[in-house]
């Protein structure tokens, strides 16, 4: 989708906030300001095993995963930004809570289909990867992004395809329409739409780390699926990562 160069060009509106959303995005933000590095592996059997939601951030390299990350946990440098997309292939792991406890972790999984990576390494990496959405046992939501000037790749569409036996479990899901500054209203209007069909049920938000679009509804949509209004929160003990 090719952006007109107009200087007042913006993304849509969203409807006024409500002191009840304000104050719910300002717990969702401390809450994701607490994250710290837990651990990173190479193969899946390297994770260590967690009885805590966890919450996966994946898409194509360059759509803006590691930015998005920093953003939310207001953290300069937590989701190293490769100058070389697509050479990290290590699953990294983010603890969430208060200092020496656990209630949640965010997951960073490598960005995927950049072309310089060679075909091998491609098609090891996302094995890796759809093995781990597909088992991994306490992945409760997954995190799509999506540059909304290049819209749904065949990738993404076959992630989908992977994880939509979860979602038609529970499973929440999320795609991100990240860089959404780069849009006039009219195509942020437009791609949000056509996203939302097919999400296939999951949502859709649009989002700007330029323009801070988004960012309040994200943090409390991921603070409301780590903490089921149905359960009381549980800080759980930060969990030790085995040496590797």
């Amino acid at each position: 989708m090719t952006n007109t160069q107009n200087p007042k060009a913006a993304t849509p509106s969203t409807k006024p906030i409500t002191p009840t959303e304000k104050s719910a995005a300002v717990v969702a933000l401390g809450w994701l300001h607490t994250a710290r590095f837990l651990t990173t592996a190479p193969q899946l059997h390297f994770l260590p095993e967690l009885d805590v939601p966890e919450i996966a951030f994946v898409g194509r390299s360059n759509a803006g995963k590691s930015t998005c990350i920093n953003i939310l946990t207001q953290q300069k440098q937590l989701a190293f930004a490769s100058k070389k997309p697509g050479r990290t292939q290590h699953i990294n792991l983010f603890a969430l809570g208060k200092q020496g406890a656990t209630d949640a972790v965010l997951t960073d999984l490598p960005g995927y289909g950049y072309a310089a990576v060679p075909k091998q390494d491609k098609i090891r990496w996302q094995q890796v990867m759809a093995n781990y959405l597909v088992t991994r046992k306490n992945l409760k939501a997954i995190v799509l992004m999506c540059d909304p000037r290049h819209g749904m790749t065949e990738l993404d569409e076959i992630l989908l395809d992977v994880i939509r036996p979860r979602v038609e479990e529970g499973l929440k899901f999320l795609i991100v329409l990240t860089k959404a500054d780069k849009l006039t209203r009219t195509e942020g209007a437009k791609v949000l739409s056509i996203t939302k069909l097919q999400a296939g049920g999951g949502e859709v938000r649009l989002f700007s780390a330029t323009k801070r679009t988004g960012i309040d509804e994200v943090a409390t949509l991921l603070w409301d699926w780590a903490h089921p209004k149905t359960a009381a929160p549980s800080a759980k003990p930060d969990a030790a990562p085995q040496p590797q």
